[in-house]
């Protein structure tokens, strides 16, 4: 069997990365300016354009309502599965031909999460005030503890999702942000139909509720959230490991999912949901997920392999989706992060090669994988990080893209490494993409 190709470190000599772009450049692609918070400033911004506005004319209960609701329904709806891949789909609608700067900032379509942290903390803003109006005005009692207990939720909501909390506690935040948004849902709920009763006048309390803008909006609102609920099933697997580090899970119950697109699954569905790229063969029903060792649930699920798995909502479009943006693209990946690369591999819908660092690939992964991979990727570079040790990236990442005349790098990694190669590219005028971490 032919064994796993790989590039030894030395004496290979080192590629020479192009010199940085501008100093103006280099600024504007520091990770703080990424399209996720340059996003979150624009939300702000059209909202401190619309309070400006409204200086002169006074910020009344129905005003600042209207506003906190504005934002949480940007920030509800543009996680909605459907939204996610009808951005995808609009974004990667334009064609090749256009310029490459045009196509580089579309590309970016991922961050969208930033519209929803935008929303999310300006409508909590506007909800402080809203209560503040409403204590000033002397609003009913009810109508005030309702009013409070939402605010206090809120900002405990808000506060969880700060990064430095989200990163070091992710499954406190992740029952936060469900448990949290439920109970915060209901609580909107109430206070939209109480506001609206205290501000009736001599209409019907049917026709007050039916006639209101708040209560469709707050309507909408949930059925944005509770969507992906109603396609809650439990499904059968097949899990085939390789080794200890890694889970094959098949899935099989007539669903297909598009290349480039994830599926979260879950052992309980009500505590935590993992995402994972999904793998479909060109010409096979079903699909498959790589689940490699890298916490306690992944830990488990590899040594405690399930009969079955839950699953929710629709497939939604990842990172690498923008593929058809370009002519040609270099996928870098480590360890696991071939799993979200091989759908796109295997679809060829856009000419790619792989360059793939990983440890003992063939004993880690398989040889039915390495096989599949090495069938549509003959030139693939794969480094196998036991025998010859980490490798510099970047500059493999370079290497290939130079090489193969890609027009665009797209990295599958951890955290620390993604931001390396994506800065990496970029601050050298090379289009670079990969995951933001924001969920």
């Amino acid at each position: 069997m032919t064994p796993a190709r790989t590039v030894a470190p030395a004496p290979r000599a080192k590629v020479a990365l192009p010199p940085p772009t501008s100093l103006p450049r280099r600024i504007l692609k520091h990770p703080r300016l990424m399209h996720y918070n340059r996003l979150i400033a624009l939300v702000w911004a059209v909202n401190l354009v619309f309070l400006a506005s409204r200086a002169d004319g006074g910020l009344g209960p129905r005003t600042l309502s209207h506003a906190a609701l504005a934002n949480f329904l940007l920030a509800i709806v543009v996680r909605q599965q459907y939204v996610i891949n009808l951005l995808f789909r609009l974004a990667t609608a334009a064609p090749t031909s256009w310029p490459l700067r045009i196509r580089w900032t579309l590309a970016k379509v991922y961050h969208f999460g930033g519209l929803h942290v935008g929303g999310a903390t300006a409508g909590a803003l506007w909800f402080l005030a809203l209560v503040g109006s409403l204590t000033r005005h002397g609003a009913p009692a009810a109508t005030l503890a309702v009013s409070y207990a939402l605010l206090g939720l809120l900002v405990a909501i808000v506060a969880t999702a700060l990064p430095p909390f989200r990163a070091r506690f992710h499954d406190h935040f992740e029952k936060a942000h469900r448990f949290g948004g439920w109970a915060a849902l209901a609580l909107l709920w109430a206070q939209t139909v109480l506001t609206t009763l205290d501000e009736r006048g001599g209409a019907s309390a049917t026709a007050a509720l039916l006639s209101a803008p708040e209560l469709w909006t707050v309507a909408v609102l949930t059925f944005s959230i509770a969507l992906p609920w109603l396609r809650l099933r439990r499904v059968p697997v097949a899990i085939e490991r390789p080794s200890s580090h890694v889970a094959l899970v098949r899935f099989d119950h007539g669903v297909t999912p598009f290349a480039g697109s994830s599926t979260a699954i879950s052992r309980n569905p009500l505590l935590e949901w993992h995402s994972f790229a999904n793998v479909p063969a060109p010409g096979e029903t079903g699909f498959r997920l790589t689940v490699s060792r890298a916490g306690d649930w992944t830990g488990k699920f590899i040594d405690d392999a399930p009969s079955h798995v839950w699953v929710k909502g629709i497939t939604t479009a990842g990172v690498a989706n923008i593929e058809t943006l370009f002519s040609k693209v270099v996928y870098v990946a480590t360890g696991s992060g071939i799993g979200p690369c091989l759908p796109h591999l295997l679809a060829r819908a856009v000419p790619a090669r792989l360059v793939w660092a990983t440890r003992d690939p063939r004993r880690t992964y398989g040889d039915r994988l390495l096989d599949e991979i090495l069938a549509v990727q003959p030139d693939a570079l794969i480094w196998d990080t036991s025998e010859h040790g980490k490798p510099d990236m970047v500059e493999l990442a370079y290497a290939a893209y130079a090489d193969f005349g890609a027009e665009a790098v797209i990295c599958i990694s951890n955290k620390k490494l993604t931001w390396q190669v994506v800065q990496g590219m970029e601050r050298r005028g090379i289009p670079a993409y990969g995951a933001i971490w924001d969920s």
